[in-house]
């Protein structure tokens, strides 16, 4: 396993400790390039405050990483941006990039998602290790269970571990096999809500599976089976549909068989007297992501066809 610490200012961390409600966030990058390949999902990642502070105050665990608009960001995780309102996010940004950010522009910034975020009373907060040197500009990764750790960062994983279950120390935590990633790790990875959107955007390169709409404002994404029904925010639990056609799946005017293939119900035409652009597009193969295990579930797509479909 691999731990991450991550390198932020105190106003981040100032104004997120103060929101202990905020569980998801978005350690956001100012520019849009390149990715984050550091930890897998499920992975710890610790926020180490700039010199002179220098220490570690919280942490949580990884998601996955998105490139969004600025605006989506903030749609997406608000306050758990780390700033109070989206202006703040864009001077903010701005103030980090080579080229300052023009009025009207929404320009893509690197989202690295985190959830089960708890920051660390200030009587708890840990000296960083010694080696994290001062030239280090983002963060630093730590390997744990091929060498000795340093204890600084056992002493912090421990501290997060008890805060976000309760428990007395990271060896009570069972390795599972979630369904979302697979592999095992040290805690089952579950994606936040806001996760959730950004993560089956990407998986659908931002274009809706039925139609290929690519208007980003009026893409959502859409649960399969409902949180309210026992669903989860996975990406395998999601369609990133426009929003008329959310509407439409999520009353059973539409529908998607576990092969991937449109259905549409015949009371869309008896009841409004059109649905002439899906009728045409019934029996059709929906676009899916590239990633095999980010393909929606066919359990699910099983569910929605037996009790939410209109096929009558």
């Amino acid at each position: 396993m691999k731990v991450y610490v991550g390198i932020t200012d105190m106003d981040w961390y100032r104004t997120l400790a103060a929101q202990p409600e905020v569980r998801e966030v978005n350690f956001w990058k100012p520019g849009g390039e390149g990715g984050f390949k550091a930890l897998l999902p499920g992975e710890p990642f610790l926020f180490k405050t700039k010199w002179d502070h220098n220490k570690i105050v919280g942490g949580g665990y990884f998601q996955g990483y998105a490139r969004l608009p600025l605006s989506q960001a903030w749609d997406f995780f608000g306050i758990g941006n780390g700033v109070s309102n989206l202006q703040e996010l864009t001077a903010l940004v701005s103030k980090y990039r080579d080229v300052r950010i023009a009025p009207g522009d929404d320009p893509t910034i690197g989202c690295i998602l985190l959830n089960e975020v708890r920051f660390f009373p200030e009587n708890q907060q840990i000296v960083a290790p010694a080696d994290f040197a001062k030239n280090i500009v983002s963060g630093k990764t730590y390997e744990v269970g091929k060498a000795e750790i340093d204890p600084a960062i056992d002493l912090a994983l421990q501290q997060l571990v008890i805060q976000v279950d309760g428990r007395p120390g990271a060896s009570d935590i069972a390795h599972v096999s979630g369904p979302v990633f697979g592999n095992p790790i040290l805690v089952k990875p579950r994606l936040g809500q806001g996760a959730f959107k950004a993560l089956v955007h990407g998986a659908y390169r931002d274009r809706c599976s039925v139609t290929g709409h690519k208007i980003r404002p009026t893409l959502q994404a859409a649960h399969i089976l409902p949180v309210g029904k026992g669903g989860e925010h996975r990406i395998d639990n999601g369609l990133l549909l426009r929003s008329d056609v959310h509407t439409m799946f999520d009353r059973g005017y539409i529908g998607v068989d576990p092969s991937y293939k449109l259905h549409v119900s015949r009371r869309l035409r008896d009841e409004f007297g059109n649905g002439d652009e899906f009728y045409e597009r019934a029996g059709s193969v929906i676009a899916l992501p590239e990633r095999e295990v980010d393909k929606p579930n066919t359990e699910f797509l099983t569910w929605h066809m037996d009790e939410v479909f209109l096929a009558g």
